[in-house]
Formats: structure tokens, sequence, C-alpha cells
């Protein structure tokens, strides 16, 4: 790791800002265009923030710059603890004022150490962080993933590695090939490093190199651009003309109300779209209506963590649910998560807690079993194997959709598709408005025109589009019971899972449009069921019962708390949506250029749908993604193995 103890700030800024020339391309882009900056070596984090004021500095004085957007995506194999970048940070605070407030916003969003992609988004700036852990040529391997809408390319390149008399090993020719196809005509290079490997490297791959003056004691450093052209101030020059943006969508379409439709709406809207989201019912009608949603992660040994989507997706989902809180405070409403911390007993689990300690505390940490017991209020069970979450929750629903369709270029509209046809230049979608299995009841026909078409409907999805392979589904029954003031402190004080998973909260403005709850009302939930092949969502007293058995069964103590007369428990079934290889389906549908679907997102949908929604805005609009290439293709509605099974089961059941 290095970073300049006389004057770093001052260092970044001239050899990466002003080397790139980052204060006039930034200044002529485009209403809604991206910028991507991508850095080799994070560090400290000094290049980010130094980057960050100047564009803070270039909003404030373009206003046409309020809707364009700037892209950082960096990299480090070996990422500084938190508690030490606080004090790296602090005293920049005290020397460059002026960064103070970034520090503090950094660090508030500073993510656990764990490989893979973690985006960080800052979204009063049009920033988007995203830092990828691990070796610096497999995350750029990772980058990049071509649509039929366009291909992502780096616009500049921080090259702030040690230089390769310290760290030879990260200026490889593999680095240099990834550079290359990550970048196109016109994409700068700026490195404080003149050595010979680092220009022949550049070259080799098609750079035009050119030596500057250096910072400080340091007589020169290396420029660079990818270019056509012989001179590479000609070409740098060229940049800062200003080009219309072409073929950037106005309007989009999401089909589907639940959490997947309205985070993908949020996503789209969040980058400059109008959206209008269609749905047959009410929203939240389907199974993302539960009073309360457990947002915990399906942990993975943590070798396997860099492509584990559950890890990434739940990481996200926290941050911008916090974010989401922050809005709520604003509009006087409910959290949208409540971060309770839940205890993970680990019966139903991949896990072991040999295999939990490899992982940051502030994610995951096994208690002593003394601590569980005081956290959770179970005295009678034996708790040495537990899995302590603090940063895992419940999630309100009915707040998430309050303030997502508060979204000032988000609309919502009750309206049955019938037909979706795809144009050259557009989406046509016809549909009915009243109940359309009521024929007494006056329809009314209505045809809407959209850029692009996002379906979200869940198992309902594969009805919509036939190239959306049909999905399994699973019925899931979620009970919940207003326990006595008795009850309530005998009852478990967090989210507890176990074979099922149960939690106390308090009833919330608004979760009644949703659910017979009323507010300040403590109630108690447990569930939920699993019927297999099940899409009916009538209420069962018989899966009230499982739910109650199921609890005990794990939790034996609990017998004497429960009340014994479950007749008067609440409940709500929905239908979790599950693809055959239980990964969601994110992406566009194949032959189309305009059809994209998010589905199958299964029981976890408040954890995955975020990033989900993230990574499809990204490849609908050209741009990186927070998801690798490789965890893409799995997640492609197209994926081969998905529907060579769908069409081998199909058959089967002709024969």
């Amino acid at each position: 790791m290095y970073f300049s103890h006389a004057d770093g700030l001052a260092e970044s800024r001239h050899v990466f800002l002003e080397n790139n020339q980052l204060s006039e391309r930034l200044a002529n882009l485009s209403a809604k265009q991206c910028f991507t900056i991508c850095e080799l070596g994070f560090s400290t984090g000094l290049n980010l923030l130094a980057t960050w004021q100047l564009w803070r500095q270039l909003r404030l004085a373009h206003p046409h710059l309020a809707s364009a957007r700037l892209h950082f995506i960096t990299t480090e194999k070996h990422p500084i603890p938190f508690s030490d970048l606080a004090k790296i940070l602090a005293p920049w605070a005290q020397r460059a004022p002026e960064l103070a407030s970034l520090i503090e916003q950094f660090l508030a969003s500073y993510p656990p150490l764990i490989a893979g992609c973690h985006r960080l988004s800052f979204i009063e700036d049009n920033l988007t962080l995203d830092i990828w852990l691990g070796d610096a040529s497999d995350s750029l391997a990772s980058l990049g993933f071509e649509t039929a809408i366009k291909r992502p390319y780096i616009d500049a390149w921080f090259l702030d590695e040690l230089g390769p008399s310290c760290n030879e090993i990260s200026w490889t020719e593999r680095i240099f090939s990834q550079m290359q196809r990550l970048s196109r005509a016109g994409t700068t290079v700026a490195t404080y490093s003149c050595a010979s490997i680092v220009k022949r490297g550049l070259q080799s791959q098609g750079f035009v190199i050119k030596k500057s003056k250096g910072f400080g004691p340091k007589p020169e450093m290396l420029t660079a651009v990818m270019s056509e052209m012989s001179s590479l101030d000609e070409r740098i020059s060229a940049l800062s003309n200003k080009a219309p943006l072409s073929n950037y969508p106005s309007n989009a379409v999401v089909i589907g109300a639940g959490v997947a439709g309205l985070l993908t709406a949020w996503s789209l809207a969040n980058r400059g779209i109008s959206v209008t989201v269609l749905d047959k019912d009410a929203p939240l009608a389907g199974a993302s209506g539960n009073p309360r949603a457990l947002l915990a992660p399906n942990m993975t040994p943590i070798h396997h963590v860099y492509e584990h989507l559950h890890s990434i997706g739940y990481l996200y989902s926290g941050r911008l649910y916090r974010y989401f809180n922050q809005q709520a405070a604003i509009q006087k409403s409910p959290l949208i998560l409540e971060q309770t911390g839940t205890l993970d007993l680990l019966i139903k689990t991949n896990i072991g807690t040999a295999q939990i300690a490899d992982y940051p505390d502030t994610m995951a940490t096994t208690i002593s079993t003394q601590e569980a017991c005081d956290i959770s209020g179970i005295n009678n069970k034996d708790l040495v194997n537990n899995l302590y979450l603090p940063q895992a929750g419940l999630v309100n629903p009915q707040a998430l959709k309050t303030v997502i369709l508060a979204h000032p270029t988000i609309t919502y509209q009750q309206l049955h598709i019938t037909n979706i046809e795809e144009t050259q230049d557009n989406i046509v979608l016809t549909g009915v408005e009243g109940d359309d299995s009521d024929e007494s009841v006056n329809q009314k026909s209505v045809t809407i025109t959209t850029d692009h078409v996002v379906i979200c409907a869940a198992y309902e999805s594969h009805q919509l589009d036939k190239r959306i392979v049909k999905c399994r589904t699973i019925r899931g029954q979620l009970s919940w019971f207003t326990p006595t003031a008795e009850q309530l402190t005998k009852l478990p004080k967090l989210p507890l899972k176990y074979s099922g998973y149960c939690a106390p909260f308090i009833g919330q403005s608004g979760d009644a449009e949703l659910n017979p709850i009323s507010k300040s009302q403590p109630q108690f939930l447990l569930g939920a069921s699993f019927i297999d092949g099940d899409a009916n969502t009538d209420i069962r007293d018989e899966e009230n019962q499982q739910n109650y058995d199921k609890l005990l069964e794990d939790i034996p103590e609990l017998s004497s708390v429960l009340p014994d007369d479950i007749s008067a428990w609440q409940a709500r079934a929905g239908i979790r949506t599950q693809t055959l290889d239980y990964h969601p389906l994110v992406g566009l549908l194949a032959q189309s250029k305009r059809i994209w679907t998010m589905a199958a997102m299964g029981a976890k949908g408040y954890a995955l749908a975020p990033i989900c929604a993230e990574a499809l805005t990204d490849m609908l609009l050209g741009c990186f993604t927070p998801l690798s290439s490789v965890m893409l293709t799995r997640l492609s509605p197209n994926r081969v193995r998905l529907h060579k099974v769908h069409k081998h089961k199909t058959r089967q059941s002709l024969i």
C-alpha cells in the first residue's frame, strides 16, 4: 500500500485528475451521460475523494450535469480495515475541509471486507462507487457484459498500484490486455510510474503514451490514450467536444408491483427514466405483501463468497434500505428497515461456526451462549452453535412501497396486460382496466407505448412472454398473532432463524393497507409453510398449525408461551417463484432489444431484488454492473441449461 505522507491530495489531483483532463471532460458531459473511471489500487480512497469533490464542484457550476452520472470503479486486493482507514482519513478532514463531509459519507458506507463487488451509491451526488475486493486482474476480468443495447467502456484509468519495482505482479500482461478490452478510442490513462514495463504494456495494447511533468520531486509521469490519432494532445482535446447522448430511453414500463417490480422501477427512475408500474392488482398484493420480511443472508463458506449472490445482495440491500430510511424520515413515514439484528440457530444451514469465524464480525459472528440467551430471550435451548447477524432486521414492505411510489418519475396504474408487441422503435402494450374475469364489468381497453418493458410478474411472467421459462411455484403461509403483555415478555426479543423464522414487531401506520394490523399494536409472526406446486392463496388453518408445530419443534420452551388456541391467528399466503437451478431470472430476453425480465427471487426477494434491479438497469443503459459477467450468465433468462431442463420436463409430461 502507498500513500503520500507529504501531500497525497495534491498528488492525486495532479496525476489523475489533471492528466486525465477530468475538469474539462466532466464539464462537457451531456445530460444523463455516464462517465466511468477505473482505478487500480484503492488504498486509502484519496483518489476517489479528490474526484468526488471535483464532481461536486462541477455539478454546482454546470446545471446540465444535474442528470449526468459518475461511475467510479476501483480494485483492491488488500483493503484497509475500517478502524485503520478512519484514522488515516481523519487528518485529511482537517487539512482539506472540503473533503470532510465526503469522508464522513464514505466511512458510513464502507463495506465489510469480503471478496467481490461492493456497490456504494451516493445518490444525491449521482455518484456510483463499485469497490472490487480481490486480485485486480480477476476483478477486471469480471467487468463488462455485452447486451443488445450497447457495450460499457472505461473512459479514464487511474493506475495507482505500487510501482513495478515494489509490486511487479500487478503490472502483468493480463492487466494490460484487460485494460485494452475495457477501453475504446479516447480512453485515457494516467500513472505516476514511467517504468519500462508500464510503457511497453500500454503500447502493446494500442495505447499511445506520453511523458508529462511529475508531481513534486518526481520529474516525470506517464499519460496514455487509446486512439486512432497519432497525436495524444489532439485526441484528448477532442474529448472535450460535447456530443449528444443517443438512444437513452426516456421511459419504461415495469409489469408487476411486487418487491422486484418496485425496486426495478426505482433503479430505472434513479437514472432519469420515467417509469410506469403496471399490475392487475394493487401493489404488493402478492407474496411481497407480508407484514414484515426478514432481511438476513444465506451464508456460504468464505472462499465461495466472491460469486455468492446472496452475500453481495444482502449487503447492498442493507445499504439501500438505510438510505430509504432517511427518505422515510423526511416524509415522516415508518422506517423501511428496522435493524434489529438476527440470531440464526443454525438448524437449517450449510455453514458451521468454524466457517463463520472467517467473516468480519460486522457481518456475521458467533457469540457466547450467554450472550445468545440474553439477546434472544431463549433460556432452555443449547445455543452454543449460533450465528449472530448484527446488521440484519425486518423490512416493512408497505413503508418501502410508499417511499418508492413517492418518486417523482414513478407512476402506478392498475392494468391487466393482455399483449406485448415489440417493434423496431418501441414496445406497444395492450391491457384492460377492470376485472377481466367478470364480463359484466365495463372494461376499458388501454394501449401504452414505451421504450422498454421489464416483466416482474413472478410465476405469471411466463404467461406474458413464453421466452421466460415456466417457474416452480411454492406456496408459503405466514402466521401472526397479537401477544398479551405477559406473552410479550417471554417471546423471543429479536428475529430468530430456525427451520423457519419468527419475529416480534410493532404495527406501524399504513400496515392496515395490506394486512389487518393496527398501529402501535405488538405482533409476533412465524412461518412460513412450504407447499411445492401450489399456487392457491386461500388461508388454511392447517398451515397455521404447521407454523406453530415447526416453531415448538425447534424451540420447545415456547410451548408455555404460545397460545394453545390458534383460531384467532391472522395469516397471509403468497406464492414464491423459483427456477429449477435456484437462480433468479435477470436480463434481456432472447431475440429482443427492449423486453427484459426480473423474476424468480424465491423467498429472498427483499435481499436479492435491489442488487438485481441495479444490474438490470446497468445492462439496459450499457453500464458496468455490480455483478460479474459469470454471475450475469448464471442469471440470464436465456441460460441454456434452464431451458433444456424445462423442455425435457415438458416432453416427459406429454408422454
